[in-house]
């Protein structure tokens, strides 16, 4: 923590920024669903005591530290839009941004992630949001060193009371959807689709959250291939490639458009991206102009199908508006409580945009008998089905849940392998 006459300058700064503001503060710019009668599944909310953290201003600030681009047709834009979502539902709200707030970015020459953070205090931000896991770290660092300033960290689990990185920050809020049952669906629109019975995953860095949501989509993909098409599960095969990161940084990552094409060019025919960006998508459409029969599930951003629809199969992706809403609202009415905060759909409507915090939007190019079993899986899924039930090995044969034990919220978060099934590699290699 800084020392005390630090925090007090600090503190004088906001108040005199809240004085003398006045009237609408701009944005500052670097630039059919389907319902059922299931109820809204409850978010996994715990919380630490209450903090000493002070209101902020109505309308605030809010600071983004972005680890991609605001257009990349995923996960950064995913959040750039939560940041517009806020500024309808907060008349005067103004958002600041830094994009490209990743390892190795130019960015950050010479400087840290928490020091960017606090560039954007300086510039007035009243809450500060790390959008990427990569940042989780220096989200704690600034935390503790400014704990008058309430901070957000999505995907991040450091504040969770029963997760295996506890540390009380208690001016730290963690933020997740669960993306699980969306990319179930992910995984099944795959299989259903799939000529070949050959699925790529492109994915990003491994590490729990991405050993889950690849592994959430193979039960899918499993389940349809065995359950509705009636195929044996030995016919399926499901493979992983990792590129070392969630995007494609030159000379760090390998390319994802190599890693695409080689699983296109391989027999595979269905592509599911686990990355940030479009690349499996760009390329199904490649060479399906060029007459390959070829597809793709692309992620993050609800809109990801725009860019090439008659390839795209569909998209799971985060709606992070309404989390972020509920949490910068009681930072404004002075009722913050750090908290780790695991919102699920809405089953009533998973594509409510007030409501669902991930949801699941099909492309035209899911073929309507496929679309027909996707709806009923998913109903199914809304009704209390849960693949995450045993029997259940992981990918070495090593039982993770036996027949009909289901899977704690903390055996699924920190899944330590890929499942029984799967291929590709379950740690990063040394």
């Amino acid at each position: 923590m800084r020392k005390n006459i630090l925090i007090l300058g600090l503190l004088a700064m906001v108040f005199v920024l809240a004085l003398t503001a006045c009237g609408p503060k701009p944005t500052k710019v670097v630039e059919p669903p389907v319902v059922t009668e299931a109820p809204v599944v409850e978010p996994v909310v715990t919380e630490i005591p209450a903090s000493v953290v002070p209101a902020i201003p109505n309308p605030p600030t809010i600071g983004w530290l972005l680890v991609g681009t605001k257009n990349d047709f995923g996960w950064t834009q995913a959040h750039y839009d939560a940041s517009l979502y806020l500024e309808q539902k907060i008349p005067g709200l103004t958002n600041l941004y830094i994009e490209n707030v990743y390892s190795g970015s130019p960015v950050l020459t010479g400087t840290t992630r928490a020091q960017l953070a606090e560039q954007l205090v300086a510039q007035g931000a009243d809450l500060i949001v790390f959008n990427s896991d990569d940042m989780m770290a220096d989200s704690t660092v600034f935390a503790q060193d400014h704990p008058e300033i309430p901070v957000i960290m999505a995907s991040g689990d450091q504040v969770w009371t029963d997760g295996q990185n506890y540390t009380a920050v208690p001016n730290l809020t963690n933020i997740m959807g669960r993306m699980e049952t969306m990319k179930m669906l992910a995984g099944c629109s795959a299989a259903l689709t799939t000529q070949t019975g050959k699925i790529g995953f492109l994915g990003p860095l491994i590490n729990a959250e991405t050993r889950r949501f690849a592994a959430s989509a193979f039960l899918g993909a499993k389940y349809c291939w065995t359950e509705v098409l009636g195929n044996d599960a030995a016919d399926l095969t499901f493979d992983v490639t990792w590129i070392g990161f969630w995007f494609y940084i030159p000379g760090f990552s390998s390319d994802p458009t190599q890693v695409a094409d080689n699983f296109f060019n391989s027999g595979y025919d269905v592509v599911i991206s686990g990355i940030d960006t479009t690349e499996a998508l760009v390329e199904a459409k490649r060479l399906s102009d060029a007459g390959q029969e070829v597809w793709a599930v692309t992620y993050d951003y609800a809109a990801g199908c725009d860019f090439a629809p008659d390839v795209c199969l569909g998209v799971p992706y985060f709606n992070w508006g309404p989390g972020y809403l509920d949490v910068i609202q009681s930072a404004m009415d002075g009722t913050w409580a750090s908290s780790f905060i695991w919102n699920g759909p809405d089953w009533a409507n998973i594509n409510d945009p007030d409501t669902s915090a991930v949801g699941f939007t099909k492309g035209s190019a899911l073929s309507k008998e496929a679309s027909a079993n996707l709806d009923a899986f998913l109903a199914d899924l809304a009704g209390g089905l849960n693949l995450w039930t045993g029997p259940i090995n992981l990918q070495d044969g090593t039982v993770y849940l036996t027949d009909g034990q289901v899977a704690t919220d903390q055996e699924v978060w920190y899944l330590p392998q890929l499942l029984e099934g799967m291929g590709g590699d379950s740690v990063p290699a040394q």
